[in-house]
């Protein structure tokens, strides 16, 4: 969920849910999200309810969030396994970020202040992938996915 406005091609209910400020912070005043951050002057969250029931049901699930966030999961959900997906250098990382074409220069600004925290707690985390290409990174990630239940290797349980 996030309080932006939507890119081009995006659709509500597919990349996010799109919220206004009042709703986001209902939900989260409500502990209806499992985390939540402010990032670049917007919100981002994810629903708790969704992943608890596809937890329940014992389908691994996979939660793109930022540090903030992902220090929230750790400290209600310390069973999860925490994967820092890195840039593979500083320098492709300001690449990609000014490439999208998106963004406006005070936002890349904001976020790749953002991105040199983030990359200074890399240690928090399980496992660090590096994000080579977006289809490499991809079938690593699906890859950890499907070997859940060896996850204990890594020194916690599934999720």
């Amino acid at each position: 969920m996030t309080t932006r406005k939507p890119r081009p091609g995006e659709v509500h209910g597919v990349e996010y849910f799109f919220a206004d400020e009042e709703e986001f912070d209902r939900l989260a005043a409500a502990g209806e999200l499992l985390e939540w951050a402010e990032f670049a002057g917007n919100k981002y969250g994810t629903p708790r309810g969704p992943v608890l029931s596809k937890l329940a049901a014992g389908v691994p699930t996979l939660l793109e969030i930022d540090l903030q966030g992902a220090r929230q999961v750790r400290a209600t959900m310390p069973e999860a396994i925490l994967i820092f997906l890195a840039p593979p250098s500083w320098e492709e990382l300001e690449k990609r970020l000014r490439g999208r074409g998106t963004e406006p220069e005070d936002v890349i600004a904001r976020r790749l202040a953002a991105g040199r925290i983030e990359m200074a707690a890399e240690q928090e985390f399980d496992l660090t992938l590096v994000n080579t290409s977006v289809q490499d990174v991809c079938h690593r990630l699906i890859a950890l996915l499907a070997d859940a239940p060896e996850a204990s290797r890594f020194g916690r349980s599934p999720s």
